[in-house]
C-alpha cells in the first residue's frame, strides 16, 4: 500500500489518542438486535472546536466530490473492498481542522449494493481516522444470476402494494437487480418500484426487494414521506419572488429558485407555477388558493435559512439547488409528503380543504427527510424509519424556533397549528410522545415493528431530554413535563447544541441502516467531537439516551460512589492471546456490591472481534461482552455486574481477547465503580 494514498488505513495502536477514535455502530435494518446496554462511542477526551463542520459553497463542496471520485479507486482498495466492488461518491463535508467526512454507496459487478453504505473520516493530513459501514459483511453473493424471472419479482411487488389497501398499484419501471445487504448475507435480488396511490390517495412508491434466487420477499419500505405573503399560520411575511416585465411568480431567486406550484386539487403532475401582478400572495384565510402557497413557500425559505445559517448545508442536497413545492393536493387530503423522485414538497388542504398542512414545523420537517434522503438515507422502515421520521421532527421544531415568528412560536409540538385532529391539539408531543395515543416514550425491543410516525416517539423524547431536561417547565407559554424510563433526572444542554450533535451524527454517523443503538453510538462520537468526551454535553447524552431505556448512564446508573481506575494501554493482538489489565481495590469492608459498575474503553477498529470478561481476585470470571456480530468499532461501555460474593479487596482483571482476524487495538482504559 502506497504511503502517499490519500485514504490510507492506519492501525490504531501506531496511533493512539488518550480515547478512541469515534465510529457509528450499525445492526441489521429489521429490528430484531437485542439493546439493553448499547453501545457509546468516544472520540477524542478535550473539546475540539475543528470538529464542526465548515459552510461550504456549492463550488467548494462540487471541488470536494470531485477530489473524492478521483480517489475513489484507491479508497475502495485502501478499505479492503473486493475486485468487483467500486464507490460512489454521494455526499461530503469538511470540519473546520480538515477533516473530511466522504459518504459513499457501493457497487458490486455493476449493481447496485442495498445497504452498502458507508462513511470514511479522514484527517488533513489524508489519513483515514475511522469508517462508518452500514453492514459488516463482505459483499460476496454466490452469484449475479437470477434463477427467478423479473416479472416474478414485479408480480410479487404489484401484490405487495395491494395488500397495504394501494390503489391501482403498478410498477413505475421494470424491477433492477441489486446486491441485498441490509441484513443477513448479501444476496442477489431484485427492487421493484410500486406506483398508484396509497390508500388514503397519498402517492405511491413502495420498494420491494425480492430474492433473485428463491422469489422470497426480503424487504420493502415507501419512499413517500408523509408528513408580502398573507399567510394562515404566520401573520404577514416577506417571501422570496421573481418579477418578469409587470408579473411576479413565487420564484426565491435568493435561496436555489424554490418554486411553489398550484395543483389546484390534482394528484400529479407539477402543477401551474403561482404568479401575480401584484407581488401580495393570499389574505389570511384558506379560501384564498394563494395563502397556502404563502405559508408553504415561507417555511421552505425558513428551513432554506436554518441549515444554511445554523448548520452550514446549502440546499437539501448542499448543492444549492432547491427543491419546490406544491399545494392544494388532491380534495380533503389531510396530510403532506416529501418525494426524492420529484426533489418536492406536496401539501393537502387537511380536512374540509380548510387547514392546509403548511405550517412552519410540517414545511421543515418534509424539507428535512430531503436532507435526511441526501446524508444518512435512513430507510423508512424498522427503527430506522423511526429515526428518519424523529429527524424530521427534531428539525421540523428547530427550524420553528429559528424562526422566532410570533404568530407561530417555537415549541417541543409537532403540527398545533394545522388542529389535524380536530380539536385543537398537535400531531406529535415531544416531551411526552404517549400523549398522542400511539407514540412510544422509550425504546423496547419491538419497535421497529410499528409504524414510522410512532416508532419516532423515543428519538423524540431524548431529543427534549438532551435540549431541555426531564421535569415540568414552561418554554414559551407551552408547559412540558417530561419524564425519564429509568425515574432518574436528566439535565439538558440547551436546544442549540442538542441540534448541532444531531445534525453532525445524521451527517456524518449515521448510514441506511441504523438504529436506536446506533443512534445512540453515533450522537455520543458527536458530541465527543464537538464537546470533548469529558465534557458536561458527553454525559448529558447519555443520560438523555438511558432516560429512553437505551444503554446505561453516564455515572452507570447510580449516583455516587468510589471509582478504581487503571488508564494504562494494552495493546490487543490481532486474532491472538487475551491479555489483561489490572486494578487492585483496597480499604473495603466485605464483598463487592450486587451492582458493581465495570465501565471500560477499548479502541479497536472492529468491536465485533472482542471477547470481554472482568476477572474477580479468586479467579472467577464475568463475562461482560461476548464476541459476534457487533458492526462497529470501539468499545466504550459500562456493564453493571452482580459481585455480591466476591471479596471487594484484591486485583480485579479485564481480560481482552480478539477472536478474528485484521483488525487491531488496544485497552485504553477501564474503571470500577462501587456505589
Amino acid at each position: 500500500m502506497s504511503s502517499s494514498s490519500p485514504h490510507r488505513r492506519t492501525s490504531h495502536t501506531t496511533h493512539r489518542r488518550a480515547a478512541g477514535l469515534a465510529l457509528a455502530g450499525v445492526a441489521a435494518l429489521i429490528a430484531t438486535a437485542v439493546q439493553a446496554g448499547g453501545a457509546t462511542a468516544a472520540p477524542q477526551p478535550a473539546p475540539a472546536p475543528g470538529a464542526e463542520s465548515v459552510k461550504l459553497t456549492p463550488a467548494q463542496r462540487a471541488e470536494l466530490i470531485r477530489d473524492a471520485n478521483a480517489t475513489k479507486a484507491a479508497t475502495a482498495d485502501d478499505l479492503g473492498l473486493g475486485a468487483k466492488e467500486k464507490l460512489v461518491v454521494r455526499d461530503v463535508l469538511k470540519d473546520r481542522d480538515g477533516t473530511v467526512h466522504t459518504r459513499y454507496e457501493r457497487t458490486y459487478d455493476g449493481l447496485p449494493v442495498l445497504g452498502g453504505d458507508l462513511v470514511v473520516t479522514t484527517a488533513e493530513s489524508g489519513r483515514t481516522e475511522r469508517v462508518v459501514k452500514a453492514t459488516a459483511k463482505a459483499i460476496t453473493p454466490a452469484t449475479v444470476t437470477p434463477k427467478i424471472t423479473a416479472a416474478k419479482a414485479e408480480q410479487q411487488a404489484v401484490s405487495a402494494a395491494k395488500d397495504r389497501g394501494a390503489e391501482q398499484p403498478d410498477a413505475e419501471r421494470a424491477p433492477r437487480k441489486v446486491i441485498w445487504a441490509a441484513n443477513g448475507t448479501p444476496v442477489l435480488a431484485y427492487e421493484t418500484v410500486v406506483g398508484g396511490l396509497q390508500e388514503d390517495g397519498t402517492p405511491n412508491e413502495l420498494h420491494v426487494v425480492t430474492d433473485a434466487a428463491t422469489g422470497a420477499k426480503l424487504y420493502e419500505y415507501q419512499a413517500i414521506h408523509n408528513g408580502t405573503g398573507n399567510t394562515m399560520y404566520s401573520g404577514t411575511v416577506t417571501l422570496g419572488t421573481a418579477q418578469s416585465g409587470s408579473s411576479y411568480t413565487l420564484t426565491d431567486t435568493a435561496r436555489g429558485n424554490h418554486k411553489t406550484y398550484n395543483l389546484n386539487r390534482g394528484t400529479s403532475g407539477t402543477g401551474t407555477l403561482f404568479s401575480g401582478a401584484d407581488d401580495v400572495w393570499g389574505n389570511g384565510n384558506p379560501s384564498d388558493l394563494e395563502t397556502a402557497a404563502a405559508d408553504a413557500h415561507y417555511g421552505a425559505a425558513l428551513t432554506w435559512d436554518y441549515y444554511k445559517n445554523v448548520q452550514g448545508r446549502s440546499g437539501i442536497r448542499g448543492d444549492g439547488v432547491g427543491a419546490y413545492s406544491r399545494v392544494h393536493y388532491g380534495n380533503n387530503y389531510v396530510n403532506a409528503f416529501w418525494s426524492d423522485s420529484c426533489f418536492c414538497m406536496t401539501y393537502g388542504d387537511g380536512s374540509s380543504n380548510t387547514h392546509p398542512l403548511t405550517s412552519i414545523d410540517v414545511a421543515a420537517h418534509e424539507m428535512t427527510h430531503g436532507v435526511t434522503s441526501n446524508t444518512a438515507g435512513l430507510v423508512y422502515s424498522g427503527e430506522s424509519g423511526g429515526l428518519n421520521e424523529a429527524t424530521s421532527d427534531i428539525f421540523g421544531a428547530a427550524v420553528e424556533f429559528h424562526a422566532n415568528n410570533s404568530s407561530d412560536v417555537g415549541d417541543y409540538l409537532i403540527g398545533e397549528e394545522i388542529d389535524i385532529n380536530g380539536d385543537g391539539t398537535p400531531l406529535r408531543y415531544m416531551d411526552k410522545p404517549s400523549k398522542d395515543g400511539a407514540s412510544k416514550d422509550s425504546w423496547y425491543s419491538g419497535i421497529g415493528s410499528i409504524d414510522v410516525h410512532y416508532s419516532s416517539g423515543p428519538a423524540n423524547h431524548f431529543f427534549y431530554l438532551l435540549s431541555e431536561g426531564s421535569g415540568t417547565k414552561t418554554i414559551n407559554g407551552v408547559t412540558y413535563n417530561s419524564p425519564t424510563s429509568d425515574g432518574l433526572p436528566v439535565t439538558g444542554i440547551g436546544r442549540a447544541k442538542a441540534e448541532k450533535i444531531w445534525f453532525r451524527a445524521l451527517t456524518t454517523k449515521f448510514t441506511s441502516t441504523t438504529n436506536y443503538a446506533g443512534a445512540r453510538t453515533g450522537t455520543l462520537a458527536a458530541a465527543g467531537e464537538l464537546y470533548g468526551t469529558d465534557s458536561a454535553e458527553y454525559k448529558a447524552v447519555q443520560d438523555a439516551w438511558a432516560g429512553i431505556n437505551v444503554g446505561s448512564r453516564s455515572g452507570g446508573g447510580t449516583p455516587g460512589g468510589t471509582t478504581y481506575e487503571n488508564t494504562a494501554n494494552v495493546n490487543i493482538p490481532d486474532y491472538g492471546a487475551a491479555v489483561t489489565s489490572s486494578i487492585t481495590v483496597s480499604g473495603r469492608s466485605g464483598n463487592a456490591p450486587s451492582n458493581l459498575q465495570v465501565g471500560v474503553d477499548i479502541v479497536h477498529t472492529w468491536r465485533g472481534d472482542l471477547k470481554i470478561d472482568l476477572v474477580a481476585p479468586d479467579g472467577s470470571v464475568y463475562a461482560l461482552k461476548a464476541s459476534g456480530y457487533d458492526s462497529a468499532d470501539d468499545v466504550h461501555e459500562t456493564y453493571t455486574v452482580n459481585a455480591s460474593s466476591e471479596p471487594a479487596n484484591g486485583t480485579w482483571k479485564l481480560r481482552v481477547q480478539d477472536t478474528g482476524r485484521l483488525d487491531t487495538g488496544y485497552i485504553d482504559a477501564w474503571r470500577l465503580t462501587f456505589p
